[in-house]
């Protein structure tokens, strides 16, 4: 699936004539995709466990190979550690499932919220949306997977509470990624 793009604009000429890096700079702004957050479901305890075990082993191994660089033995053993942990994550990662969300544009996902907006007492908790109503056409429209609104409701509905509100968080806040660093100039 190819990411979305920002789309063409003329370039400012006074910009372009000042600063002959500008159109570069511009191909590469408007090249960006929007951002994505992925969401991984893993129902296996036995292989979330392994993961986490291997994740443990394999850093307390790099810092004694860290420590002690001459050591044949401390840098087998981390290798064998990262080895156990590529094994570790690939299990994790078949039996998992990885859902991806992209943020929308800017105004597809102003007209969704300000067509859903908050009942009195959501809107005195703080929402700035109806939740129940937009949360599955924002996990819908967000989907890099096909979601569709009804399997969001669906799942809304019918998983625990804390997934439920998992999956709703991540097609909200991928609509607020950041990605940039203002930094000192």
């Amino acid at each position: 699936m190819t990411a979305r793009k920002t789309p063409a604009s003329t370039p400012p000429a006074a910009a372009v004539a000042a600063d002959a890096h500008w159109t570069a700079i511009r191909e590469r702004l408007m090249a960006r995709a929007r951002p994505v957050l992925k969401l991984t479901i893993c129902d296996d305890e036995e292989a979330k466990r392994a993961v986490h075990a291997a994740r443990v082993a394999e850093q307390q191994a790099k810092t004694e190979a860290e420590r002690s660089p001459k050591d044949t033995a401390a840098q087998a053993a981390h290798q064998a550690a990262a080895a156990a942990l590529n094994d570790a994550q690939a299990a994790f990662d078949a039996v998992s499932i990885p859902l991806r969300f992209q943020a929308l544009d800017r105004k597809t996902y102003k007209a969704l919220v300000a067509a859903h907006r908050p009942t009195e007492e959501q809107a005195e908790d703080g929402y700035e949306f109806n939740v129940d109503t937009l949360g599955p056409i924002l996990i819908a429209a967000s989907s890099l997977d096909g979601i569709t609104e009804e399997d969001a409701q669906a799942y809304l509905e019918d998983w625990g509470t804390s997934e439920a509100q998992a999956l709703l968080n991540t097609a909200y806040a991928v609509q607020r990624e950041e990605r940039m660093d203002l930094g000192k100039g």
